[in-house]
């Protein structure tokens, strides 16, 4: 079983087990937490779409950790202006692990 969930304006398919890393959630390491936003659920060849919620449903997930991603440089320049500028940008995540899903 399958399901689509909607957290930190992305949208993730999801399988019981998986982890995988959302935009941060201020949650506890080791905490267990509901997604509600769920959008479709599957189940071999039955899928299940809301509109735009399935009703009822929602995922079980457990907090693993917390961290930062890689580096994103920004490089900005105008040429024959001796303009240049340099940036960069680490975004926060919560590593998540899903312990089921209900619906």
């Amino acid at each position: 079983m399958y399901a689509v969930i909607k957290t930190g304006g992305k949208q993730y398919k999801v399988v019981a087990g998986e982890k995988f890393k959302v935009e941060q959630i201020p949650a506890d390491i080791g905490s267990e937490i509901t997604l509600d936003q769920v959008l479709a659920l599957g189940a071999g060849e039955t899928i299940k779409f809301g509109a735009p919620l399935v009703e009822g449903a929602t995922v079980l997930a457990t907090v693993v950790s917390h961290g930062r991603h890689e580096k994103v440089t920004i490089f900005k320049m105008r040429r024959r202006k001796h303009y240049q500028k340099h940036q960069g940008h680490r975004q926060n995540y919560t590593e998540l692990q899903i312990v089921s899903i209900n619906g």
